[in-house]
This record gives C-alpha cells, sequence and structure tokens, in this order.
C-alpha cells in the first residue's frame, strides 16, 4: 500500500508580486507544472493544502490583502495554515494536522525553492515524513552573492536539488510524482 500522501502549497501568494526581486518570466512555467501537479494530486483526492508566510507589516501581512492565493490557484485547498518563519511547521498546527489525517509522505511545491521550499523539505524530514520534492512545481528568482555573481533560478534549482536530493528528499519531476500519487 502506498502511503497516506499530501500536497504541500508554500507560498503562492499575492504578496511577491510586490518584492522588488519578483521576476514575471518565471511565473508561466510554474504555473504549468503546479497546476497540473494539483489537478492529478485533486483526481485522486490527495489533500492539498496551502501554507502562507505572514510578517507583521508591509505586502506578507494580512492587512495588505496580499496574503491570498495566487488567482489561477485552484480553490480546493483542505486546509490552510500562515507561517511566520521559513519552514512550513514552526508555530502552525500542520503537523499535528498531517498526524490527525495520517499522512506519512508529503510532496513540496511553491514559491521560493532554496528558502521556504527547502526548509520546510528539511524540516519535514527530520519530523519523520517521506518527502518528494517536486522542484519543476516550485518557483525562485534571481540572486546575487556579496562577490556580486547573480545566479540565476535554474542554478539555485540545481543547487537546492543537489543538496536535498538522496539525503532529505527524493527530487522527482512533476510527471514522476503523479505516477507516484
Amino acid at each position: 500500500m502506498s502511503p497516506k500522501t499530501a500536497v504541500l502549497v508554500i507560498d503562492v501568494q499575492d504578496s511577491f508580486f510586490h518584492r522588488p526581486y519578483y521576476e514575471a518570466d518565471q511565473l508561466p512555467v510554474f504555473q504549468e507544472k503546479l497546476t497540473k501537479l494539483l489537478a492529478g494530486a485533486a483526481s485522486k483526492n490527495i489533500p492539498i493544502l496551502h501554507v502562507f508566510h505572514v510578517e507583521s507589516e508591509g505586502h506578507f501581512s494580512i492587512e495588505s490583502g496580499l496574503v491570498k492565493p495566487m488567482d489561477w490557484l485552484p480553490d480546493n485547498a483542505a486546509a490552510v495554515f500562515y507561517k511566520h518563519v521559513h519552514n512550513a511547521f514552526t508555530e502552525t498546527r500542520l503537523q499535528a494536522w498531517l498526524i490527525q489525517e495520517g499522512i506519512t509522505r508529503l510532496v513540496i511545491t511553491g514559491i521560493r525553492t532554496e528558502q521556504c521550499c527547502e526548509t520546510t523539505t528539511r524540516v519535514a524530514c527530520d519530523l519523520g515524513f517521506e518527502v518528494l520534492f517536486a522542484s519543476e512545481a516550485t518557483m525562485t528568482f534571481s540572486m546575487a552573492h556579496a562577490n556580486g555573481r547573480v545566479y540565476r533560478p535554474s542554478e539555485i534549482r540545481e543547487r537546492t536539488e543537489l543538496v536535498l536530493d538522496g539525503r532529505f528528499a527524493q527530487v522527482v519531476t512533476v510527471e514522476e510524482t503523479l505516477a507516484m500519487l
């Protein structure tokens, strides 16, 4: 019998449209891949969980009205969680919800491949969950190192896959994820 699975959709929220580093060119492929994965999960009655990042002020505050799903996301979340740190577990009821539902495997998707998605993956593994990191269904933005070198999203994603795969998660494509559900 395959493990009971849930899909985490991390920080796919309107707040990012207002960050100075936001790069719109990454959105179409991310949207296509995540939408495909979510449709496949929904067709198999796999719970989809939304996790939103909240800060006390600015574009990530509840008062901004931007801490909401991007308008293209399906409205089918089994549960919604709000976090104030990089991972989806600390100070949320996520772990308790997963245990209550008998979930033992998580599919990680969302925005900021190397931050909230990677950090949630590491914590989930440490908590004993089996983790599938659907890298194609994550998105990030270019980052500049202190030495001036700019890392493209593809380089950041590759590095994240390198450090997670076989240690904290199984890095999988959307097609591989759907075949495993």
